[in-house]
């Protein structure tokens, strides 16, 4: 119990408030930063620099040797490999294709036969229009929509307040119900799938502080999820308990921060005027540092060109530290850069 309190208070104390640490720190997480000047041109991303910087990346992170042994360390040939992207904003401003495809490239390149890919988010629409059915045409991986291919009937996350249903949740399309408590697990993540690998964007959520890696695979894994989004305290609560579900953080193997261009503000909306070529990309297995580092980088590109925060939603990522998904401890995380 200690550590789960000592890590409270650590996060408490990275956002401000007055909390005493309890116990021993636990080891830090590890992020490997890469970065090169080049990456982007007029905020589109250059493919080939984007493959030569995840390699980087995957060869520091697990400090093999060859390409092939560092994506081996992380999937076998026999796994069924999810790629949770964030497609709703499109090529620009969510996850970019070039950095996508590096990673496809990678895992090809480990034996995975290419039907055993997947390039998944929410909705199909939104897969085909940023670009991800062209991948899926050159290399021949699948694309899925969580929300197009229903959800488990015996896998939910249960809440007691309840939601306003839509067509495509469950509940509404079985029971012609209106509302319901629970938010179920799409069949995509429960028919097989054996290993995630979360690709995020750099990009500022107005609710949930960003588009993380913890809000694109919680919301993007389960129906009934309006409930939450309008409120940062249920997000907040919400997010975190989803994604602790073990149909969905038992199977991540690895998260990876698509910094390339840096949108601090429009969420949904693709703003390149309120976006920074930043040009990197970052790698860990800790989802909450990740983000936590995200938030903070957001903030420092929002003071820099005096535009207000709109929440960054501390809360949610000091409830993913005490589900031990991660550290929210800034000073806590390793970060390290590859060569």
């Amino acid at each position: 119990m200690c550590g789960v309190v000592w890590m409270w208070a650590a996060c408490a104390m990275v956002w401000g408030a007055d909390v005493p640490l309890i116990g021993e720190p636990p080891a830090r997480s590890l992020v490997v930063e890469v970065a090169a000047a080049h990456a982007t041109t007029d905020f589109e991303a250059r493919p080939e620099v984007a493959r030569e910087m995840v390699r980087r990346g995957i060869l520091k992170l697990t400090g093999k040797a060859d390409l092939k042994a560092a994506w081996q360390s992380v999937v076998s040939s026999k796994d069924v490999v999810g790629l949770k992207v964030y497609s709703h904003p499109g090529a620009s401003s969510g996850t970019r294709p070039a950095v996508v495809e590096a990673v496809v490239q990678g895992l090809l390149e480990a034996g995975l036969p290419p039907t055993n890919i997947i390039v998944w988010d929410k909705r199909m629409e939104d897969l085909q229009a940023a670009g991800f059915g062209v991948l899926s045409n050159h290399y021949g991986i699948r694309l899925a929509g969580s929300a197009d291919a229903g959800y488990d009937e015996k896998v939910f996350y249960d809440k007691p307040f309840p939601g306003t249903l839509m067509a495509g949740d469950l509940e509404f399309d079985l029971h012609n119900a209106t509302t319901g408590r629970k938010s179920y697990v799409s069949k995509v993540l429960t028919g097989g799938m054996t290993k995630i690998i979360s690709i995020a964007p750099l990009l500022n959520n107005n609710t949930a502080g960003v588009c993380g890696h913890l809000y694109s695979l919680a919301m993007g894994s389960v129906d009934n999820t309006m409930r939450f989004e309008a409120s940062a305290e249920r997000l907040a609560e919400a997010v975190p308990e989803i994604y602790a579900m073990r149909a969905l953080s038992d199977h991540v193997v690895l998260n990876i921060t698509d910094g390339l261009i840096s949108q601090y503000q429009g969420e949904q909306l693709s703003l390149l005027h309120h976006s920074t070529e930043l040009n990197q990309i970052w790698f860990s297995k800790d989802p909450v540092a990740l983000d936590a580092m995200a938030v903070q980088e957001l903030d420092r590109e929002r003071q820099a060109m005096n535009v207000p925060s709109l929440g960054d939603n501390p809360a949610l990522l000091q409830n993913a530290a005490l589900l031990e998904l991660g550290t929210c401890d800034l000073s806590r995380i390793r970060l390290v850069t590859a060569p």
